[in-house]
């Protein structure tokens, strides 16, 4: 019997368009600053991928006070704020039930804090699919840094090679490569436009992406 190997999963922009909630939530920031600067949703997306401070101080722009105060204030709106099973891609849902059936193992790597990625797993109905979720947390240097990886790999007692990363931008591909892991890339994430990884198997919808798993 071959052994199926661990499928470690990007969460924002891979598997949750996590942009509407964000633009939602620093749009009623902006409102009880009584503040006109407008957030335009689409130009949005490039800034959800960078890390909380600097999508808090871009988007917020003059309104933006202390970008430290700023983010913790977004991330308590944020755990307040209840995610549909609306905001997954196409496919995702069904996908991650394949994969699951077929036996194999996932887990979630993403810069989003633990308690919210947690959250998010739990308000959209994907949380029975991942036995291990790792997240931003104080002690463990985000993406591209390779921590949150190391962590997710010592649980399942497996090295740096082992197991296949799945994302949707730089930094993801960034740190498959940094633990030299088998990169999938989804193209509908939070990446620079028209940007690809340099190697690695490239995919437009998580149907080919579950075909080329189960091979």
């Amino acid at each position: 019997m071959v052994c199926k190997p661990l499928l470690v999963f990007d969460l924002d922009g891979t598997l949750v368009d996590s942009n509407a909630a964000c633009v939602a939530i620093l749009r009623a920031m902006l409102q009880a600053r009584s503040s006109a600067h407008m957030i335009d949703e689409r130009s949005a997306r490039r800034y959800m991928s960078r890390g909380g401070r600097e999508m808090v101080r871009a988007l917020l722009g003059d309104a933006c006070i202390d970008p430290d105060e700023d983010l913790r204030e977004f991330r308590a709106r944020y755990a307040d704020h209840t995610t549909s099973r609306e905001t997954l891609f196409p496919g995702v849902e069904s996908g991650l039930q394949q994969l699951a059936e077929a036996g194999f193992a996932m887990a979630i790597c993403s810069n989003k804090p633990q308690t919210l990625c947690e959250k998010v797993l739990h308000d959209t109905g994907l949380a029975v699919h991942f036995g291990t979720v790792v997240g931003g947390r104080a002690d463990l240097r985000p993406k591209p840094e390779t921590d949150l990886l190391d962590c997710v790999l010592s649980a399942h007692q497996l090295a740096r090679g082992e197991g296949v990363f799945i994302g949707d931008s730089e930094i993801d591909h960034a740190v498959a490569s940094a633990a030299g892991m088998p990169f999938h890339f989804l193209t509908w994430g939070y990446a620079e436009a028209g940007w690809s990884p340099p190697e690695g198997t490239v995919h437009h919808s998580f149907e080919t992406l579950v075909s080329a798993l189960s091979e």
